[in-house]
């Protein structure tokens, strides 16, 4: 009987993660002085509950149990500080009292899982199953770990539907459409009853067993041989330890565990059960891991807010929206005392008009945003996202069992100062610092054995090599990773040195050796490279695909960098790197023929992928002969200069060579001129184009500025026939897509002003904003004063520094105290209107009116100001 511990054992009956439901188990086991705790959990556990006691375990923290033979297969069991189970640990542990886990052994859950493919430890749901999970593929609960069905049917009046949760029946009894919200109004905010701390669970219990006489089982055989398992245990802890034993289970299983059933019964239910061998210790958790949004089947909404009103001496509303309050001020939000006084007035007042005893989640949220936010949801996603669910990460005691890999990893942790956090965060390394070095070397090793702490981000500062910059989220999951590449070896360095090896062996391309290699060198693997290597020199040597050459050069030559900070040794690589570029040039050109559109683009990607590489290659010790940057070069004329070769990659290598200087802007136009001839199809012209000013940085600018090149492409556009146009659409959209939006816009002003405005200066006639055809005198004469203070410059007024101003090709000149620009005031303008000798101007905008010898004009190019040329 729940209420009377003098008639058997004492069964409460709880929701997993309440805080209401852990306070009532604490006021129930003051109450009862039970002699012995039996807890719902995996009894493999049982010699781990000390731990929970070690000042350094903090949760939220979870028991963790995987397969010896196969670390992968795992299941969580989290506990929070507002569980009632965990409440229970440390009660039987402060008063002394003996405590034990009654649930099904994990080794039957995971061996269960292996035999039959079922879906995994039964997941806590509401107030009913046990609080084990397995991490799946997008995190724990889901995919094998998830029961089916789990997220599935939300009628409550179908079995299916009782069984996920038992809380949704209960509330749309009472007239809830939310559970949350049924269950805030009737445990949360009513607090346990000062006469009868039993009172809650009786409560309770009634009320799954008139559900569980409606719906029963819903079908799911588990749970009839979970109940029947603990059903023997709570038996064999009577008979230890007298009735007077304290339950402590999900309130689904207590008319079950009420239930007399014969013990030949369950024990028929336990017969032929699989079994594997297991392991299991404490790890941290998160928080976030806690609410349903992270896949956790028996999750809730709001963790942080539970935790929240669990661990508050008194005035819950007050002290959360003070804790908001500090967040947005945090973020540079506007928020002062006053808005939080007013936020608890209006949260007082919805939850009066709501019918609610005391304010909830939900009317301090509303409250929130009205008050604190200014009715905008994106502040208000903040406090959700940090507070209401929050990242607080748990801690386990170094004593707790851990496999060998694992004490490494930590001891490495520690001494490098790399603490995991579960906030998503950047670290800026520098390479030449030992501390960093050494940091960058563990986040490579266990990005090599699969441990996904962080990944490599884009450094928003330097780009030397000696940078780097890491993305790093620690999740309680990667312990199970952990203890899967706990295979490899005992320590980092072994077990990621191990893998190399055996990735080297199994790699199936080339490229993927190749970007090994470069992996091992950034880990700083010393002892795998020559196996690596071995395997590169041997894949190298049988690939005759010249596209699976040119995608494997650029990550060896990007490894060749590393010796220089890194201080390692890549003799080796260069010598292949070398042959593997020859190679490429051999068999370029003629791989770049009768190509489609798809297998075009894919080539056109690897010349400039190899255009960088060689790049870096003739800077190093491969190429101390110097030759192989002209071997290139020599590669790009001759796919520039032949036919047969597709148009993109003809184009791009135009564009490649006219970028290093090795073609003049001549040349470059009269390979444009023969490739947008009448004679060439309109595909062919597009992809040549595409080649040309597409799929790099600074195409756009090149027609901006080179008005030949400009001309060329706009007339053979302007002749593409009516028919052809709606083919060569695609290719010149994606092209010119591409660009900035400056620069599309500039392209599309000059094709506006037509062919005879462009290039001259004193065109008549304005045109869009930035084109005008003359010079805007006011704004010249408000940016001047900028430039001198920039420069360093006297005010014109005071002193008098010279001023050289021109845009022509003699350049005027004028000297003293100009004054201002633009109309050709002081001396300088004087100047600039005297007699044939004269060449001076008024400054920046001003015009020269003299004589036959004046040659300059008052451009913006020309200004001189103390040999400082703007």
């Amino acid at each position: 009987m729940t209420g009377s511990p003098g008639r058997g054992p004492l069964l409460l009956g709880v929701r997993h993660h309440g805080p209401g439901s852990a306070r009532a188990v604490r006021a129930a086991l003051e109450a009862a002085r039970p002699g012995a705790v039996l807890i719902e959990g995996p009894p493999e556990a049982d010699t781990l509950i000390p731990l929970a006691a070690d000042e350094g375990m903090r949760p939220p923290v979870a028991l963790l149990a995987h397969a010896v033979d196969e670390p992968g297969r795992s299941s969580f069991w989290p506990l929070a500080e507002f569980s009632p189970e965990w409440v229970a640990l440390r009660w039987s542990l402060e008063h002394g009292v003996p405590a034990r886990f009654i649930d099904l052994p994990a080794a039957h859950t995971l061996a269960w899982d292996r035999a039959s493919g079922d879906a995994g430890p039964p997941g806590p749901e509401g107030a009913g199953s046990g609080p084990g999970e397995r991490p799946g593929p997008e995190g724990p609960g889901s995919g094998p770990g998830e029961r089916p069905g789990e997220q599935g049917a939300s009628d409550p009046g179908s079995g299916e539907a009782v069984r996920i949760d038992p809380l949704a029946v209960l509330a749309g009894a009472a007239g809830y459409d939310d559970p949350e919200r049924w269950w805030e109004d009737v445990v949360e905010h009513r607090g346990p009853d000062g006469a009868d701390p039993l009172a809650p669970f009786t409560a309770l219990e009634e009320a799954m067993t008139a559900l569980r006489e409606e719906y029963g089982t819903a079908g799911h055989r588990r749970d009839l041989v979970r109940e029947a398992y603990m059903r023997l245990q709570v038996r064999a802890s009577v008979r230890e330890f007298g009735p007077r034993v304290a339950v402590v289970c999900g309130a689904w299983h207590v008319p079950a565990l009420r239930h007399r059933a014969a013990v030949a019964a369950d024990r028929t239910l336990l017969k032929g059960l699989p079994k594997v061998k297991t392991d299991m210790t404490w790890v941290p958790w998160t928080h976030r891991r806690l609410s349903r949004a992270g896949g956790y089947g028996a999750g809730i909404d709001s963790p942080g807010w539970y935790a929240h009103l669990f661990t508050v001496p008194d005035r819950p509303v007050e002290r959360w929206l003070t804790k908001v309050a500090g967040l947005l001020r945090e973020e540079d939000r506007t928020v002062s005392p006053a808005h939080v006084i007013e936020a608890v007035r209006l949260a007082d007042t919805l939850a009066a008009l709501r019918g609610r005893p005391l304010p909830g989640l939900s009317e301090t949220t509303d409250a929130v945003r009205a008050v604190m936010c200014e009715g905008s949801d994106v502040p208000l996603a903040l406090v959700r996202d940090r507070l209401v669910v929050g990242d607080v990460l748990g801690e386990v005691p170094s004593s707790a069992p851990a496999v060998p890999l694992q004490r490494d990893l930590a001891r490495i942790q520690k001494r490098l100062r790399l603490k995991p956090e579960p906030q998503e965060r950047e670290l800026e390394l520098d390479l030449r610092q030992d501390t960093d070095a050494g940091r960058s070397r563990l986040l490579h090793r266990l990005c090599l054995l699969g441990i996904g702490w962080g990944g490599p981000a884009v450094s928003r500062g330097s780009t030397g090599t000696f940078r780097e910059t890491w993305r790093l989220c620690w999740e309680p999951e990667l312990a199970v990773r952990v203890a899967e590449a706990g295979v490899w070896g005992t320590t980092v360095l072994a077990a990621a040195t191990a893998r190399a090896e055996a990735d080297a062996v199994a790699a199936r391309s080339l490229a993927d050796v190749t970007a090994l290699a470069e992996r091992c060198l950034l880990a700083e693997l010393p002892d795998a490279l020559p196996v690596v290597m071995r395997a590169l020199a041997d894949r190298a040597a049988l690939d005759a695909d010249v596209g699976h050459l040119a995608q494997a050069l650029p990550a060896l030559v990007r490894s060749l960098r590393y010796g220089d900070v890194r201080g390692t040794d890549t003799r080796a690589l260069a010598e292949v790197a070398a042959g593997l570029a020859e190679r490429v040039f051999v068999g370029l050109p003629p791989a770049c023929t009768a190509l489609d559109a798809e297998a075009a683009e894919e080539m056109r990607r690897h010349v400039d992928a190899m255009h960088t590489a060689v790049g870096l290659l003739a800077e190093g010790a491969a190429a101390a002969d110097g030759g192989i940057s002209g071997r290139w070069r020599a590669v790009l004329r001759t796919l520039a200069d032949r036919d047969t070769v597709v148009g993109v990659v003809r184009g791009r290598a135009v564009r490649l060579l006219l970028d290093d200087g090795e073609l003049t802007p001549d040349g470059a136009a009269r390979l444009m001129g023969l490739a947008l001839s009448p004679g060439a199809a309109p595909a062919d012209a597009a992809a040549w184009i595409e080649g040309f000013v597409g799929g790099g940085v600074g195409g756009g600018l090149l027609l901006v500025h080179d008005e030949r090149l400009f001309g060329l492409v706009d007339a053979w556009l302007t002749a593409v026939p009516g028919e052809a146009f709606t083919g060569v659409l695609p290719l010149l959209r994606r092209t010119f897509s591409a660009y900035e939006p400056g620069v599309r816009r500039t392209l599309g002003e000059l094709i506006r002003r037509g062919p005879k405005a462009r290039g001259v200066v004193g065109a008549v006639g304005g045109g869009g904003p930035g084109f005008a055809s003359g010079l805007d005198a006011r704004r010249a004469n408000q940016a001047v004063p900028v430039v001198r203070l920039l420069l360093g410059l006297a005010d014109p007024c005071d002193g008098a520094p010279e001023v050289r101003v021109g845009g022509g090709r003699g350049g005027t000149r004028g000297s003293g105290p100009e004054g201002c620009v633009g109309e050709g005031r002081g001396r300088a303008a004087a100047a600039g209107r005297e007699g044939a000798d004269s060449s001076g101007s008024g400054g920046v905008g001003g015009s020269n009116s003299g004589g036959a010898d004046s040659s300059g004009s008052g451009g913006v190019g020309g200004v001189d100001l103390v040999g400082a040329t703007w």
